[in-house]
């Protein structure tokens, strides 16, 4: 296993103070800022020389994938909607790791868009390994009656439309050995009826993981997902009220929400060799909340 060394962040507990943001949100402005590994991921060569999206690279999980792939030996193009100072942070994090860092900003709800992050990877790279969907969207309501349609597509046309023009591009690039690893959440399994657009898409990305595993097996392609519990990220205090972003977590059995580096780990497991002989799996990384 990759060798972890533990960051002081990595152990804070709410409150974290009441704070807002506006979409897309900016990790530079989350309070406390969130660990994404700076300090604490240690590679061992698991992903050397291999190539790799990670959508929604900006910030949160996405950060925190980038910056473990990079140390594990790969190169990484980091697309992301517009937050170009969070994703030059990010690039920052894989060059200092001796890799090569790309940015494409750009809506993915876009299918044109889709295309053009996975064929600009494999330009830049002169390959593609590994695929990571992971950018995603929410809101945040009292009860489920204040979901509008416009909120439900939305979401749905940012977190699992672009997975099929994502995927259905990447697949005739991706040889043997290579990986797609999905974000879903335990908002698929234990849904909240605020949340229920959102956890949705978390619940279609599950299906979607599933099959698709079946049919690209055949080609040597896993096709895994991980399923965060809450992870303390922009994406929470730009979409939940001030005083429930104070105390985001609590309820935890761990008594705290998850940083982004606890992610990563599991999402470099999926994407080496070490888990070669897994496909169509959902791991669960929620600090003590159940999967079915």
């Amino acid at each position: 296993m990759s060798q972890i060394e533990r960051d002081p962040r990595a152990g804070s507990k709410p409150p974290f103070g009441a704070q807002e943001q506006s979409l897309p949100g900016s990790d530079a402005d989350l309070t406390p800022t969130a660990d994404h590994g700076e300090k604490s991921y240690r590679g061992t060569g698991k992903l050397k020389d291999l190539g790799a999206v990670v959508t929604g690279g900006d910030s949160g999980i996405g950060r925190a994938v980038a910056l473990a792939f990079a140390r594990e030996g790969a190169d990484v193009l980091i697309s992301y909607l517009e937050e170009d100072d969070d994703a030059a942070e990010t690039a920052r994090l894989v060059e200092d790791a001796g890799r090569r860092a790309v940015q494409v900003p750009g809506d993915l709800a876009d299918p044109n868009h889709c295309e053009h992050v996975i064929t600009t990877a494999a330009s830049e790279f002169g390959r593609l390994d590994l695929l990571v969907n992971n950018a995603a969207v929410q809101t945040v309501h009292e009860s489920f009656e204040e979901i509008t349609d416009e909120e439900v597509e939305r979401v749905f046309r940012t977190n699992i439309f672009p997975l099929f023009t994502l995927c259905r591009a990447a697949m005739p690039l991706m040889g043997a050995g290579s990986a797609i690893i999905n974000t879903t959440s335990i908002q698929a399994y234990d849904p909240a009826p605020p949340l229920l657009h959102y956890a949705s898409t978390k619940g279609a990305i599950v299906t979607f993981t599933k099959g698709l595993s079946k049919e690209l097996i055949k080609r040597g392609i896993r096709v895994n997902a991980v399923a965060p519990g809450p992870v303390w990220t922009p994406l929470i205090a730009a979409t939940m009220p001030g005083d429930e972003v104070s105390t985001f977590g609590e309820t935890n059995p761990t008594g705290r929400p998850a940083q982004p580096a606890d992610l990563a780990p599991a999402y470099v497991f999926l994407a080496s060799a070490e888990s070669r002989f897994m496909t169509g799996e959902v791991i669960g990384v929620t600090g003590g909340r159940l999967l079915p």
